[in-house]
């Protein structure tokens, strides 16, 4: 496997940073909309829940975009393929700043979303590829914590922004950072060629590939149980007398979250399994404690840390997990982690929104506390495949993803 400057034991952080920039501009653009809709519908005439579909149909470019786009470019020189994603948000950003036609709007959204599919099929497997094989969990975990930084701190100061200056504005701040991000890239990311016609893997032989549907089948249970919670943290936090203070809650979400990416780091390489099975048992404790103290408000806030801290890491095990599972085929598998977790993402929605309109937020802990259980199943069972025992098989790591 070629490797860079992480083969004499030291992480490029540079680089891996300028990746972590990457998924903060990825998570900030699709939910940004989120906290400006009243603003957004003034500016373009149209409802709040019409504002709202910006957030749809960007998910929705992620969805159909991944997997086609990345087995497009499988050929194709890493850096360039990364280079084109963020000079696609840098032109959809700006047209959303730009526009005043809702419906030229919802187009930028769209292709906004698919340059971020292309993005996170694109991360993890750049990221490893630029360590030695023993560096490579904790390399993707420095590659993720643009993720937790963007949900806590990046999306509420977007918000603030968009009502300081004008949504438009903050659509065109997205733009600046690109900007930036484009020179970063340039500067510190290394350059590797793709995938040669006789590594490539077709999707079905990836899918079929030992471990990779376990990892997916985790991904989708663990990600539907949570986002099923922070879609409608709102009304659930209500109960205990937290309704005005649901940013400090997310805040409290998102600081634990950096912490569960740092403490990731350090488990990945040796104990993955472990890190994998631990946090989801401690996401089904949560959700048990604060189905029996949702009262509480300091049980919420222990219950919400706890639960962050769970989470932080999800992103760098699971993927860390899918391509050593998938081999050659990473690039594949990961493409196809971005179609089950946006697919969790929207499942949450309807889901969470289903429970609460027929019985409400009292039904949330045990729906999620039967998923993590079924999570926890199948990665408990996925002993040999998947998320084997013991440290992480290197091997299993070829050159091109």
């Amino acid at each position: 496997m070629a490797v860079g400057s992480g083969q004499d034991g030291k992480l490029p952080l540079g680089a891996l940073l300028a990746l972590a920039m990457t998924g903060f501009i990825c998570i900030v653009t699709e939910t940004l909309p989120a906290g400006l809709l009243p603003e957004i519908g003034r500016g373009l005439e149209v409802s709040p829940s019409l504002a709202g579909q910006m957030v749809t149909v960007y998910a929705l470019g992620s969805l159909l975009a991944a997997i086609p786009l990345t087995i497009a470019t499988q050929g194709w020189r890493r850096r360039t393929v990364l280079l084109l994603t963020v000079v696609g948000f840098l032109v959809f950003n700006s047209a959303t700043a730009l526009s005043s036609n809702y419906w030229l709007t919802l187009i930028a959204r769209f292709f906004a979303g698919v340059s971020a599919g292309l993005a996170w099929s694109l991360i993890a497997g750049y990221a490893r590829r630029m360590v030695a094989p023993r560096l490579q969990g904790r390399a993707l975990a420095v590659a993720m914590v643009g993720t937790p930084i963007a949900l806590s701190l990046g999306v509420p100061l977007g918000t603030w922004l968009g009502g300081f200056m004008g949504w438009r504005m903050a659509f065109a701040l997205m733009s600046g950072l690109t900007l930036v991000l484009i020179a970063w890239v340039l500067i510190k990311v290394p350059d590797y060629p793709g995938q040669s016609s006789r590594q490539r893997l077709a999707l079905r032989q990836v899918l079929f590939t030992p471990g990779v549907r376990s990892v997916l089948a985790v991904v989708f249970t663990w990600m539907l149980a949570h986002n099923i919670l922070y879609t409608y943290i709102a009304p659930f936090v209500a109960k205990a007398g937290l309704a005005s203070q649901v940013d400090r809650v997310l805040l409290a979400f998102g600081v634990a979250a950096l912490a569960g990416i740092w403490l990731t780091g350090q488990l990945v390489d040796r104990h993955l399994r472990m890190a994998v099975l631990a946090s989801l048992a401690t996401f089904a404790a949560v959700a048990i404690f604060m189905g029996l103290f949702s009262g509480s408000a300091a049980a919420v806030y222990t219950g919400v840390f706890l639960w962050g801290l769970s989470f932080g890491g999800a992103a760098t095990l699971l993927q860390t997990a899918l391509a050593d599972a998938a081999g050659e085929g990473a690039d594949v598998a990961l493409s196809m982690n971005v179609v089950v977790w946006n697919s969790a993402i929207a499942g949450g929605g309807v889901l969470g929104g289903v429970l609460l309109d027929q019985w409400g937020v009292v039904a949330f802990p045990s729906v999620l506390l039967v998923l993590l259980l079924l999570s926890l199943a199948i990665a408990f069972r996925a002993r040999v495949h998947g998320f084997p025992r013991g440290h992480r098989r290197s091997g299993q790591v070829i050159a091109g993803h």
